[in-house]
């Protein structure tokens, strides 16, 4: 930009206005970027900066260690999370996991297809699902989900991995982008 182009009042708070424009368009509201959950091998795709946590919840019945990474971008929610258990119970526990997270949104007009990404077990609990629901509040939601199994480290226990994001309207895309970028090293 000139400086000629500056000097006057109007010209001066057009440059600043496109230059903002610009800046503006330079920042994508979905900024996508890996994030490894814990010490684990697995690495999710995550249009935000995560927050990380740790806790012990319940899972089949058993008291398990739960690592997730999170975050809120463009309108929608995106969390990730882990936890070991058995191998020989993985199928199970997936499908108890993916019934309480759609019992817990009051699940309506649910949507299932297998989904088997590379290194992940060939379980039929592996599946990714597509559901409208409600927020502990009341309001709407859409759930866009994957459930999935590998072998940890040491082959004796199944990692279990569920991917999740939550948002007012459905974002395939975002969902597609999120869901594809799971590694499973």
């Amino acid at each position: 930009m000139s400086l000629i182009f500056m000097r006057t009042p109007r010209n001066r708070w057009t440059g600043i206005l496109l230059l903002a424009l610009l800046s503006a368009a330079c920042s994508p509201t979905l900024n996508w970027r890996d994030a490894r959950l814990g010490d684990s091998a697995v690495v999710a795709l995550l249009p935000c900066e995560p927050d990380h946590a740790q806790r012990i919840v319940p899972l089949g019945g058993v008291p398990r260690n739960l690592t997730m990474a999170g975050c809120e971008a463009g309108g929608a929610t995106f969390a990730v999370m882990l936890a070991e258990a058995p191998a020989s119970q993985a199928n199970e526990l997936l499908a108890g996991w993916r019934s309480a997270t759609l019992a817990n949104m009051k699940a309506e007009d649910v949507q299932k297809q297998p989904f088997l990404p590379r290194g992940a077990l060939a379980l039929p609990e592996s599946v990714r699902i597509s559901a409208r629901g409600h927020r502990a509040g009341g309001e709407a939601v859409q759930a866009q989900a994957v459930w999935l199994s590998r072998i940890g480290p040491g082959g004796q226990n199944a990692q279990l991995v569920h991917l999740v994001m939550y948002s007012e309207r459905p974002m395939p895309e975002a969902a597609d982008t999120f869901f594809s970028g799971l590694k499973l090293q």
